[in-house]
């Protein structure tokens, strides 16, 4: 049997975000492959003027960048079919869409501020 005792925990060290706002943020990453910038959206909208959560405010606008660029590339992928490279072209962003989405959310959840490498910074 464990020790721990949530009830006389310390709260988490200044400057650490809490495990709630690293699940948060880890889902709201996740949430990308699925939902597209639609979770990320609400997210950023809900906590963006609680100072208290500036590390899930922080991630949401990230993988909100990231949903909006790959957004845009979806739709040059869609336009490009005509010439059949726009098949590749969305298949890749699927594919960079999972495997950053994963790294990010894993990042999030040890509560890394974690920078997608191909993202439009739309909102700051």
């Amino acid at each position: 049997m464990s020790d721990f005792d949530p009830a006389t925990a310390a709260p988490p060290p200044a400057g650490l975000p809490s495990s709630d706002d690293r699940t948060i943020a880890l889902l709201t990453h996740l949430s990308g492959i699925v939902l597209g910038f639609i979770v990320p959206l609400i997210i950023w909208l809900i906590n963006k003027d609680k100072p208290d959560k500036s590390f899930v405010t922080d991630q949401a606008k990230e993988a909100l960048n990231f949903q909006i660029t790959l957004l845009f590339v979806y739709i040059v992928g869609v336009i490009l079919t005509i010439i059949l490279i726009g098949a590749l072209i969305n298949l890749l962003a699927w594919v960079a869409c999972i495997i950053f989405s994963i790294v990010a959310g894993l990042a999030a959840n040890k509560g890394e501020a974690y920078r997608y490498p191909v993202a439009i910074r739309l909102i700051n």
